[in-house]
């Protein structure tokens, strides 16, 4: 069980991170500044950004489902491209961080998926079906599902590609283990 960084400067009740799916990967880029003005606009408050991958803090009173819907919107309105983000509270970042099933191992990636409700045990029923690399493991832990692949098979895995398949893009996207602790740092 991992340490959770301590809080930073915001309130943990009302405090968020989007997740942006396919941000500054093949073709869609998008600068961070310009991508935190569109969820200001859309009436988020204390936006910031982390890392160049989509990762979105911010502060909101809403739910996180409503919240969803309006930045998906805003975030396809603006950028001219079908956006799908996941919105997930300081506490559920939280425990994905705290429950990561893998030793930090240097030859290898270990990934958090976030996604829509079932997805978890969607992509842990593929990956069981796949072919794996040596050493590359997955393992759900309760709603959260975990990927650990040597360092340099990501995309060229059996279930690397699996997870590249368009009509997957709305139901889920992954972070290194790494961008988490990260924004819970900034959190």
């Amino acid at each position: 069980m991992k340490e959770v960084p301590a809080m930073g400067v915001f309130n943990a009740d009302n405090q968020f991170c989007a997740f942006l799916r396919g941000v500054n990967v093949k073709g869609t880029n998008m600068k961070m500044a310009e991508v935190c003005s569109v969820f200001k606009r859309a009436g988020m408050q204390n936006v910031s950004s982390v890392l160049a991958s989509g990762n979105i803090l911010f502060s909101s009173e809403r739910r996180a489902q409503e919240l969803k819907q309006t930045l998906e919107k805003a975030m396809s309105d603006h950028f001219s491209y079908e956006a799908y983000l996941f919105v997930k509270s300081r506490q559920e970042i939280e425990t994905i961080f705290r429950e990561i099933p893998f030793e930090t191992d240097s030859r290898y990636h270990i990934y958090g998926f976030v996604g829509v409700d079932g997805v978890a045990k969607m992509l842990m029923s593929e990956f069981d079906k796949s072919k794996k690399a040596l050493g590359e493991a997955a393992q759900l832990v309760d709603c959260n599902f975990y990927w650990k692949v040597p360092k340099g098979n990501t995309l060229d895995s059996e279930f690397g590609k699996i997870l590249g398949i368009k009509n997957l893009k709305s139901s889920f996207t992954s972070r290194n283990i790494n961008t988490f602790e990260k924004v819970l740092k900034k959190m």
